[in-house]
């Protein structure tokens, strides 16, 4: 494998600038649209593209299907398209900018549940610094004020649903390889959209068929951009850079979309990604 860590470093800033248009593009189709169809149509092209790619890379779709685990594999895939329509919902809800600060506690929230999910050892630094963590996102909900909102736990729900969908992947892992593990997540994800999708199904503008385009299109690239990522550069030199999308989505969401940027928000969002690149540091080192 080729190490790189300044191309990777430059392939993971493209990653999450390509992910913040889309959840941009998601938000905007999802005021209009039911939640459940857009990611149903997202999830036909991004099993194509799944389907694909782990061909090329396997030889064939019977080797790139072949698993040990389906029940795992199947689990994981369902998990993170629902948790792509919850996360969807929070931005109609709550806008880019604080559906991704409270978002991006999931990091804490996976080295939390890396105990008891994977069995690996949480030291007290880590504990530490996802207590400091899980103050921030307190900073940026507010409890007690009237500023706060039911609807801040949907996304505080996704995060939970996608480090539950990490640790499951790492689980899968010990037996399967990537391409297994990412053919089952597109294919999986899409049998499940359908079957719930096509009872939403409402026609679309001309000009929102092309935005569905656009969603579709940013969705394959940010995973083929991801995937070079991780083929240039080890995770560890690259995983904190991921926070960016964050910036992103927040620069989108305040210029685009006209949403505002709070203070308690801005301290808050600025605490858990300190907490979370604490967090990537410690597992670097104890690597």
């Amino acid at each position: 494998m080729e190490n790189n860590p300044r191309l990777g470093i430059l392939l993971m800033t493209a990653t999450t600038f390509v992910f913040a248009v889309q959840d941009g593009i998601s938000r905007h189709l999802a005021e209009n649209y039911n939640v459940i169809m857009i990611v149903m149509i997202r999830y036909w092209f991004f099993a194509a593209f799944v389907i694909t790619i782990a061909t090329k890379q396997s030889g064939s779709i019977r080797a790139a299907a072949a698993t040990k685990q389906p029940i795992l594999q199947i689990t994981r895939g369902t998990l993170l398209a629902l948790e792509i329509c919850v996360m969807v919902s929070a931005f109609v809800l709550l806008g880019l900018v604080e559906s991704h600060a409270i978002f991006a506690c999931y990091p804490l929230l996976i080295a939390a549940l890396s105990g008891p999910v994977l069995g690996e050892q949480v030291g007290w630094r880590r504990w530490v610094a996802i207590g400091i963590g899980f103050i921030g996102v307190l900073v940026i909900l507010q409890p007690g004020y009237t500023v706060f909102a039911p609807a801040a736990a949907i996304p505080l729900a996704s995060a939970f649903m996608f480090a539950l969908y990490g640790l499951l992947t790492r689980y899968a892992a010990r037996k399967d390889s990537t391409t297994t593990s990412f053919f089952w997540t597109g294919t999986s994800g899409a049998v499940v959209m359908t079957v719930a999708g096509v009872w939403f199904w409402e026609p679309m503008t001309a000009q929102d068929w092309q935005w569905m385009s656009a969603l579709c299109i940013t969705g394959a690239l940010g995973h083929w951009l991801l995937i070079k990522t991780y083929e240039v550069a080890e995770a560890s030199a690259v995983q904190p850079f991921a926070y960016l999308q964050l910036v992103f989505a927040s620069i989108i969401g305040i210029f685009l979309l006209g949403e505002t940027l709070r203070p308690n928000v801005a301290v808050g969002a600025a605490i858990v990604v300190g907490a979370g690149l604490f967090t990537l540091w410690r597992a670097q080192r104890r690597a």
